[in-house]
């Protein structure tokens, strides 16, 4: 931006150009409406006075570039929201939304002009200029009247920046600047369509005198540029010119000015080559709370005020009884008359006009919801803000990467919707595969329309659980993933296939292998497979190592599920294994208590992995040494010979009996405290239902009950936090019954006492008449029929 951009903008001067705000039409010269963005009354007072003054040129403030995207709004399958999107070519991420309601003024004018013939033309400064001075982070286009957001907040360029309707509301004496507006613009009705605009222009005037640019020092750019095209339009249709642009710049329109000064202000401006489209929009990301810069508190309660033909308030109860009575609660016809009620009482009581959004809110709380905040917080979310996502015409300009995911979405019935939504797959089905596939590969391109979710699905199974919540960022998404290519699948290989060159880290390659299996990128799986091979023979280190297993083994598991051949990663994988089990025991002596712990969940998801490999490349014999070599060294923290032991015994390595002396040796007196605390909670920890292991064998309980009572005073301060963390794992009910236990002490016949030849908890001989009474339920889960 030039140094004369960024100067203090003289006082204007109202009407002493040939510009006259609001009532200019009446008086022969152009009629400029200042409007508050996404304002259903301004949108209503617009239509009133375009329907009034019949302009033959409507000019709207938004990118120049858009001119060519007029069209489009005409469209019937054009339906608000939406935003105009203005993106670099050379760098997509470098973008900018111009979103517009239905009850957007600007999407008034638009509509007005194109349903009754007239031309329409955008006049705010191109969108090449915005993106070449703009910072390259996420910019929504402009504040909420081109004044900012925050009353007296520091502005970049000096001075204050300043919220227009903040201060006028604060010089009629009210702290609600949104309450205010409701009051004066959106509940009440003015006879004369020009008035309000006349007041407001009036009103803006006096704050440009007071305030100059208000910490918008591109505004005064802007603002030359609008000049100019006003004189164009004025040039081309005379005095039949309608301006609708944010009330803030109103005064600078009717500033008079020539034209070689607001030439000099653009004079130099960086420039970048864009392209510009419509896109969805939602509700959402109108909301404030998104921040969006020109965003409103309640976009859905402005909606309905503004198409609601009579009666907004007792409609609107009833859209918020609709929703309550679809989500199971209570509420009747008598609710939504004392509601309705109780609305204009309370606008009554605080001198308002009618109700406003706080009057119902109250009301909705008070009757429908009983006096709680639980359904209220429903209402809010699903009406006062909304989940309404817009549409846009087909044949809206796209990059081909955009297009071919459009194609996807509707061949596989993927409809984009704002609303969070989960989304199981049967990975059997052919339709359902196809949308794992896509939505694995939008992942991989880094486009986050779906996160995978916890559901039905375990490890390597034919389900899939995703949360699906489409947001408007997501088509810039698209727009610099499409630099890999013009379709998803071409694009997700070509990136995939970089990444594996430029992955320095060993897990990143395996995890990146996963993905690649995941999105069914069969094209790129050789250039992977070459990179893992390579970092693998390379790679000494044994976390490592253990950090890329994992991947490997789920993708192998999954492999197996989509029919996918995997020999490449099963023989990478066995390699893998073996040199964990030889580089693993030395690499866990001497360790201190952080890596300790950090080592324990590496061999928890190493022991885990080993369990999803194939027989050919699982070394189980050779696992299940490493594990009794790390539990009975005693240069190995406590911590990992107890996990060691536990898995062990889980696996049915060793008896019951053979882990008694185990602990026995680990919790013996010459033992620290602080080890054998550490043991104990790597054999018993929380997560790894030690809880129910002590429950049924209180020989190892009453190991730990003696240990636990021995240990000396001045040590039991030091181990008190790990055996706190340790049984702090364990489910209530485990808790419950250890407590019991302990209280009623070791009794010669209790559970925990093993009958002859027996296991301790159970019976000496198995009772077959009561475990066959489980095969009827076990065959009925696993899908298998009983044979006699």
């Amino acid at each position: 931006m030039t140094p004369a951009a960024t100067a203090p903008a003289p006082a204007p001067v109202p009407g002493r150009s040939g510009v006259q705000a609001g009532g200019g039409g009446r008086r022969g010269r152009p009629l400029l409406l200042g409007v508050r963005h996404h304002g259903p009354g301004s949108a209503r007072a617009v239509r009133a006075a375009l329907d009034a003054e019949k302009p033959a040129v409507v000019l709207v403030e938004g990118p120049a570039e858009a001119d060519a995207l007029v069209a489009l709004a005409g469209d019937e399958s054009m339906r608000p929201p939406v935003a105009l999107l203005a993106h670099a070519v050379d760098d997509p991420g470098r973008a900018a939304f111009w979103p517009m309601a239905e009850f957007s003024p600007e999407w008034v004018a638009i509509r007005w002009a194109l349903d009754r013939g007239a031309a329409v033309r955008f006049v705010d400064l191109p969108a090449a200029h915005t993106l070449a001075t703009a910072d390259p982070t996420w910019s929504d286009g402009e504040g909420a009247d081109g004044g900012g957001e925050a009353g007296g907040a520091p502005a970049d360029g000096g001075g204050l920046r300043i919220d227009p309707l903040a201060e006028l509301a604060r010089t009629a004496g009210h702290d609600d600047a949104e309450q205010w507006w409701e009051d004066v613009v959106e509940l009440r009705g003015e006879d004369d369509p020009l008035a309000p605009f006349e007041a407001l222009a009036e009103a803006m005037g006096a704050l440009r005198e007071a305030y100059g640019h208000g910490g918008h020092p591109r505004d005064l750019v802007r603002e030359a540029y609008m000049r100019l095209q006003l004189r164009a339009a004025r040039k081309d249709f005379g005095d039949q010119v309608a301006v609708v642009c944010g009330a803030w710049h109103v005064p600078a329109l009717t500033r008079k000015t020539t034209v070689a000064a607001d030439r000099a202000l653009l004079k130099g401006l960086p420039k970048v080559k864009t392209e510009l489209t419509w896109v969805p929009w939602t509700h959402r990301r109108l909301a404030r709370r998104s921040g969006y810069g020109a965003g409103i508190e309640a976009p859905g309660w402005y909606g309905h005020l503004f198409t609601a033909p009579d009666r907004p308030v007792e409609r609107w109860m009833t859209k918020v009884a609709g929703l309550l009575r679809a989500e199971d609660h209570l509420v009747s016809t008598a609710h939504v008359i004392e509601a309705v009620r109780l609305a204009d009482t309370l606008a009554a009581l605080r001198g308002r006009p009618a109700p406003g959004l706080d009057e119902t809110t109250d009301a909705v709380r008070a009757v429908l919801c009983e006096g709680s905040d639980v359904p209220l917080d429903l209402v809010r979310d699903r009406l006062v803000v909304g989940d309404v996502l817009g549409e846009v015409p087909a044949g809206a300009p796209a990059v081909p990467l955009q297009r071919d995911l459009s194609r996807l979405q509707r061949s596989l019935r993927l409809k984009p919707e704002a609303q969070e939504r989960e989304l199981d797959l049967d990975l059997r089905k052919d339709t359902d595969g196809a949308r794992s596939r896509l939505l694995h590969r939008l992942r991989l391109l880094g486009v986050g329309w779906g996160t995978p979710a916890a559901g039905r699905a375990g490890t390597g199974t034919f389900r899939e659980t995703w949360r699906l919540g489409w947001e408007p960022e997501l088509h810039v998404q698209v727009a610099e993933a499409g630099v890999w290519g013009t379709t998803v699948e071409a694009a997700a290989t070509a990136k995939a296939e970089s990444r594996a060159l430029a992955a320095t880290a060993l897990a990143d390659i395996t995890a990146l292998a996963e993905q690649c299996l995941l999105a069914g990128l069969a094209d790129a799986l050789p250039v992977v497979m070459r990179a893992l091979a390579d970092r693998a023979a390379l790679d000494t280190d044994v976390t490592h190592l253990a950090q890329a297993l994992p991947a490997l083994a789920r993708s192998l598991r999954y492999g197996d599920v989509r029919g996918t051949d995997t020999a490449a990663l099963a023989e990478v994988a066995a390699g893998l294994a073996e040199r964990i089990c030889v580089g693993l025991p030395p690499a866990c002596a001497g360790l201190d208590a952080d890596a300790a712990t950090a080592m324990r969940d590496r061999i928890d998801d190493v022991h885990q992995a080993l369990g999803l490999l194939p027989d050919t490349a699982r070394p189980a014999d050779r696992w299940a040494g490493v594990l009794h070599r790390l539990a009975g060294r005693d240069r190995v923290p406590g911590i990992l010979r107890g996990r060691a032991a536990r898995l062990l015994l889980d696996e049915g390595r060793i008896a019951e009996d053979e882990a008694a002396p185990l602990m026995s040796r680990a919790l013996s007196p010459g033992a620290p405290p602080q080890d054998a605390a550490a043991w104990i909670e790597g054999f018993a920890g929380g997560a790894s239902g030690g809880g129910l292991l002590l429950v049924h064998d209180e020989r190892l309980l009453g190991l730990i009950d003696t240990w636990l009572t021995s240990v000396p005073e001045t040590a039991f301060t030091d181990v008190l936090p790990l055996l706190r963390r340790t049984f702090s794992g364990y489910e209530p009910g485990v808790r419950r019954t250890l407590g019991e236990l302990v209280a009623r002490g070791p009794r010669p016949d209790g559970p925990g006492r093993a009958t002859p030849g027996g296991v301790p908890g159970f019976a000496a001989d198995l009772d077959r008449e009561r475990a066959d009474g489980v095969l009827p339920l076990l065959h009925l889960i696993l899908g298998t029929e009983a044979t006699t």
